[in-house]
């Protein structure tokens, strides 16, 4: 077969030859006869395969280069999207995925497994080949591979284990694909003038949009991008106003998806803050909401805000932040040294038992980071690529931006009277996490009733970094309350002008 022409020509040139035969051979074909049906209903029947595909990300993680090969043809057929979204999707969990109709060769030609050996800088020797097909191996044998036939999952995992050396069925679950900031598309929407947020996305489908807390970065739901957007969904993960890349001059109203009627917003931290309010002021714009460990609460005002947070020892740190210049100069010393204290898990981190949420951070004379090791052992959480990547973006903005946030209490708790009896009615999720000291999960006690269609969920084992620290646990959350929310309403038609 040539795979170098298109599906749509494919089908019909495979459909002439069939009658062609047919004819030839005395055979009446039904009058349903059709080659692009079946073709569709396997493809409707497909689906990745999840456990190789989780097998894949622990490879990756335990230093494989992973690769997909394809024996596939151009598609210009009616449901060359199901085609593209399945390409986008290997190409977001394989670090290499080379298609026959690009390449002009296919299995089991050998030309394409050299062609993936020179594309991998990798020997014969250290490539482990799976294939459902036998006569795809054949030449991978002969030219030295270790190859896996495949026939049923748990037998190809275990096999997988035996050749790789690496445990790919049991122990913890691995951590979900993460995006890397170069391989994601980055855009920049002015919001009003001299004020513009910078922005990634990923995906097609429905919008979701993704607002972070302090001190963060879009790069803290590196895990939840490539899920959510295999899941269907339009991924938009916002720099928020202050950090990095996005401006922010004090006083300025939270971020809508500019020429997007509605998303889904989901926040954390103070992220969560903004779309509750969004939710709350801007109902029109917000198909539902979803906070991660930011419960919400109406203004009161029979209370001051400032000497209402003076009540919870929790939120002194918030206080520290009040004088401008005075955190900025100790948060940015060494930026390096003030994430890697702030932003641990709640497990016990290796080399010293570091306290990890703000909250638990005891406020003494000379800041917030004193005591803490000049040098501290590396988090968890963020290390490595990510960690250099906050460090560069804090370089570029500071920290006073994303500091004053918490300067805006008062400003912020007189916005939100306008609203304290309004309540937030479109589908809600609320995340909380046990272990986090500042936003505890009892602050979330009673929003039923200002939020009739709230839905919980709880993880325990979590504290409050909760996208990094419990990431698979997360997206299966969201992607179940997610797929579950009711369909768009249909618009009505708009006159064109």
């Amino acid at each position: 077969l040539n795979d170098r022409v298109g599906v749509f020509q494919l089908f019909s040139e495979m459909e002439e030859g069939c009658r062609q035969h047919a004819s030839a051979s005395g055979i009446t074909l039904p009058p349903t006869f059709s080659v692009t049906r079946a073709f569709k209903g396997m493809a409707a029947e497909g689906t990745v395969n999840a456990p190789l595909l989780r097998a894949a990300r622990v490879l990756r993680r335990n230093g494989f280069k992973t690769c997909i090969l394809t024996n596939n043809w151009v598609d210009d057929s009616a449901g060359r999207l199901f085609t593209a979204t399945l390409m986008n999707l290997l190409r977001r969990h394989f670090d290499l995925v080379i298609e026959s109709c690009r390449l002009g060769a296919r299995k089991p030609d050998p030309e394409i497994y050299a062609y993936a050996l020179d594309a991998l800088q990798a020997k014969p020797q250290e490539v482990i080949l799976l294939d459902d097909i036998g006569e795809n191996l054949k030449p991978a044998q002969e030219m030295g591979m270790a190859t896996v036939l495949v026939r049923d999952t748990e037998t190809v995992l275990k096999e997988l284990e035996e050749l790789s050396g690496v445990q790919a069925r049991r122990g913890e679950e691995p951590l979900p694909t993460a995006c890397d900031p170069s391989n994601v598309t980055h855009g920049y929407v002015p919001i009003r003038p001299g004020v513009q947020l910078h922005f990634v996305e990923m995906g097609h489908g429905p919008v979701v949009c993704l607002c972070h807390g302090f001190p963060e970065s879009w790069l803290s739901w590196r895990y939840q991008i490539p899920a959510l957007a295999d899941a269907g969904f339009r991924v938009i993960a916002l720099e928020m106003k202050g950090y990095g890349e996005s401006t922010a001059p004090p006083g300025s109203q939270p971020p809508s998806p500019q020429g997007i009627p509605q998303a889904v917003l989901v926040g954390h931290d103070w992220g969560g803050a903004v779309v509750w309010n969004m939710a709350l002021f801007y109902p029109e714009r917000v198909r539902a909401v979803a906070s991660l460990n930011t419960p919400y609460r109406p203004a009161d005002p029979s209370v001051d805000i400032v000497e209402k947070m003076k009540t919870y020892p929790a939120f002194d740190y918030q206080f520290y932040f009040q004088e401008p210049g005075v955190a900025e100069a100790e948060l940015e010393k060494d930026i390096g040294r003030t994430l890697k204290v702030l932003i641990r898990s709640t497990r016990r981190e290796v080399g010293v038992g570091l306290r990890v949420d703000l909250g638990a951070v005891p406020l003494v004379a000379g800041g917030l980071l004193v005591g803490f090791p000049e040098t501290p052992p590396a988090s968890q959480i963020l290390h490595g690529p990510e960690l250099r990547y906050y460090i560069q973006r804090f370089e570029k903005s500071g920290f006073s931006g994303p500091l004053n946030w918490y300067r805006n209490m008062r400003p912020n708790w007189r916005w939100a009277l306008s609203a304290k009896d309004r309540k937030i009615t479109m589908p809600a999720l609320m995340v909380t996490a046990g272990k986090d000291v500042v936003l505890h999960p009892r602050m979330s006690r009673g929003m039923e009733e200002w939020i009739p269609q709230l839905h919980r969920e709880h993880i325990e084992e979590c504290g409050h970094w909760t996208q990094m620290e419990r990431p698979a646990a997360l997206n299966r959350i969201l992607v179940e309350w997610l797929e579950g929310l009711p369909p768009d309403t249909p618009l009505p038609k708009i006159s064109r002008l």
